[in-house]
């Protein structure tokens, strides 16, 4: 079965098109970061279901990620380490949530659900603290 979902968890162009924006950073910026290239070449770049290791590798050092990061990342992921991690930090789902906004993609209703989920699992969690 091949989804729109699974096309697009393996297109290189698009994960780089969404860390980069997570990352705040435009395509200008992230042109200069590679050498100078130009925000065309960029969005050139955004655009191409497949890219090579080596220039993966370019990407991630621009990104400042890993490559097996920039290589695995998802959306899903995010969540699931905004939800585990940043939890009790003071940093709420809101405040990430202004650049999960301007990622423009199909999941934005499983990120809305998802956000919904987590903010369940925050309520319960804090009635199990309240009850100890």
């Amino acid at each position: 079965m091949d989804t729109n979902f699974e096309k697009l968890s393996f297109h290189k162009g698009r994960k780089v098109e969404r860390i980069r924006k997570l990352r705040g950073l435009s395509q200008s910026d992230l042109g200069e970061r590679l050498g100078g290239i130009t925000k065309q070449a960029v969005s050139k770049l955004e655009q191409s279901e497949n890219i090579s290791e080596e220039k993966l590798q370019q990407i991630a050092d621009a990104l400042e990620v890993t490559l097996e990061g920039l290589k695995g990342f998802s959306e899903e992921k995010v969540l699931y380490n905004t939800i585990n991690f940043y939890e009790n930090s003071g940093v709420h789902a809101s405040s990430i949530n202004a650049n999960v906004e301007n990622i423009n993609n199909p999941l934005k209703e499983t990120i809305e659900v998802f956000e919904k989920q987590l903010e369940k699992l925050r309520d319960e969690f804090i009635k199990v603290l309240k009850e100890k």
